[in-house]
């Protein structure tokens, strides 16, 4: 090694210790939740550090600068997922899961855009990725620096970086009462992120071989006989969880709008039946509760929703259809290619473009929930009562997704026309970026998005509902800044019809009577209810 390196690098070898020992301790100690991010979470030495040190000064200078490299490059590695992982503990409760989750990184900008806004959500984006990059940078260079200190300097270090990790590790063996200031975790954070990714890949396997099982019904020949004639309406409402009902913090609006829902369908001749379903997701990814309601299969990530969309497991919705049911797909949120439609099998999709709205957007929300359900009235149920056909339809309802803001109001049902009603609405309030910046007042604006969905439900169907049987459940609870940590991931479903024969079925499968879900009654996975139809419907 030239002098001059080598006396640069003696130079800069205290310099460069400090530096990597601050950017090791911001990278190893980082917690891997959002919850967990506080002062005392970087008050600890991680015993990596010190070895690390130990061992690139135990190598010849020629190799330790390689080994610098690869060390920043595991380094790195550890802090992509560790940011990976609170990006997806705050939208989605659970680790990220590099094996399943990279395709996702579109949802995750929808997410966050639809909740920030595009221009903060890329400013955040653009300094997370700069921070990533300078640590790195600074990583790579403090790495370089102490593999190339010559002998005199090296020596010294080296026995200060073993002393340190011995010492460290006998406090950890020992036990000793302040052990929780040293540990050495990173090892099994690796580890335990390889196990996750074995045990994916063995789940997708298992996945393949159930779904080249024949299992169900081959075709919709004879069933659903129970509601022959009639128009069978599933509805999914977006971000309606469990917490949105038994919450004391949300249970103050949303009890006395069940409450009322009841008392008005019952006056109309209407009975309903409500229960707690487990969904496969939580604080987003609705589609993978929409496949695992439709399809009797538990969908909880992409790899096996797209295995699904491939496969020739029957949709409920295509089992209705080759019954003699028009099946329809209303899908606001649709505003691109859907080519996983073709594996429902609807007759017929009411994407965004297809519902003629006129009036400007909820941020995110393409339309108030009231303008899909009065021009689903107009242009599905009504044709369908002039042929005689019934309908089966699956609706997603969106206007309560993030970013809850604004929060829509109804109108009287004969103005809502193109849309245009609701112009003024759609940019009262306070923008994304400012409701976010207030964890209150997100939360107050997601159960009055929730309210106002419930309220426009209970209208529509007190006003519209006919003979129809309506099925209305939660896709999956909201994100953690709503929930708290470790919530419930169930959701409610009610079941409303005239036919009280019909609804006290549902009652003696394991369901209460009435709009509110009762605290006792048993949740069922979700998937369940694809079988659970099928067997109830079937009776006439």
């Amino acid at each position: 090694m030239p002098d001059k390196t080598a006396s640069t690098a003696s130079r800069q070898t205290w310099p460069a210790l400090i530096l990597f020992l601050v950017l090791g301790l911001l990278t190893l100690a980082l917690p891997d939740h959002p919850d967990a991010i506080t002062p005392g979470a970087f008050l600890r030495l991680p015993l990596e550090l010190p070895l690390i040190v130990f061992v690139l000064l135990l190598m010849p200078r020629q190799l330790a600068a390689l080994v610098a490299a690869i060390l920043s490059a595991v380094l790195l590695l550890i802090l992509i997922l560790k940011v990976a992982d609170i990006a997806t503990q705050a939208a989605f409760q659970r680790p990220f899961n590099p094996y399943l989750d990279v395709k996702m990184a579109t949802d995750g900008w929808n997410v966050l855009s639809g909740s920030m806004g595009a221009v903060q959500a890329g400013l955040t984006l653009g300094l997370t990725l700069s921070l990533v990059a300078m640590v790195t940078t600074g990583l790579f260079w403090s790495l370089r620096i102490l593999a190339l200190i010559p002998p005199p300097a090296r020596r010294k270090l080296q026995a200060l970086s073993g002393l340190v990790a011995t010492v460290g590790s006998v406090i950890i063996i020992a036990g000793f009462s302040f052990a929780d200031w040293v540990d050495a975790r990173s090892v099994n954070y690796v580890s335990t992120r390889l196990d996750l990714i074995s045990r994916s890949i063995a789940d997708i396997r298992a996945f393949e071989e159930e779904l080249a099982k024949e299992t169900g019904p081959a075709d919709g020949q004879g069933l659903f006989n129970a509601v022959a004639g009639h128009d069978v309406i599933l509805i999914f409402i977006e971000s309606y969880g469990r917490s949105a009902v038994e919450d004391p913090r949300y249970a103050k609006t949303t009890l006395p709008r069940l409450h009322s829902i009841e008392q008005r369908l019952t006056e109309t001749g209407l009975h309903a039946a409500s229960g707690w379903l487990g969904s496969p997701t939580v604080g987003g990814l609705s589609w993978l509760a929409h496949g695992t309601f439709l399809s009797g299969l538990w969908i909880d990530n992409q790899a096996r929703y797209d295995l699904l969309m491939r496969s020739k497991r029957p949709s409920l919705n295509r089992l209705f259809s080759e019954a003699g049911w028009e099946s329809i797909a209303v899908m606001p949120a649709i505003t691109m290619a859907w080519p996983e439609a073709a594996y429902y099998g609807y007759d017929r999709i009411l994407a965004a473009a297809d519902l003629g709205y006129r009036g400007l957007p909820f941020n995110w929300v393409t339309m108030p929930d009231q303008y899909t359900l009065a021009t689903f009235e107009r242009l599905a149920r009504s044709p369908s009562r002039a042929s005689g056909k019934p309908l089966m339809a699956e609706i997603a309802l969106i206007s309560s997704h993030a970013p809850w803001t604004p929060v829509p109001k109804p109108v009287g049902w004969e103005d809502v026309g193109d849309g245009t009603i609701f112009n003024a609405q759609a940019v009262a309030g306070d923008p994304p970026a400012v409701v976010w910046s207030d964890p209150e007042q997100v939360r107050e604006h997601y159960i009055a998005t929730i309210d106002y969905s419930l309220l426009t439900l209970g209208d529509y169907i007190a006003r519209f509902g006919g003979d129809a049987l309506f099925i209305l459940v939660g896709d999956h609870q909201p994100a953690s800044i709503i929930t708290g940590p470790n919530a419930s991931r169930d959701v409610p479903i009610h079941l409303v019809s005239n036919d009280r024969t019909l609804i006290e079925r549902f009652q003696a499968n394991g369901f209460n009577a009435g709009m509110l879900p009762l605290r006792e009654t048993r949740a069922r996975p979700m998937s369940d209810m694809f079988a659970l139809l099928i067997d109830l419907l079937a009776k006439q």
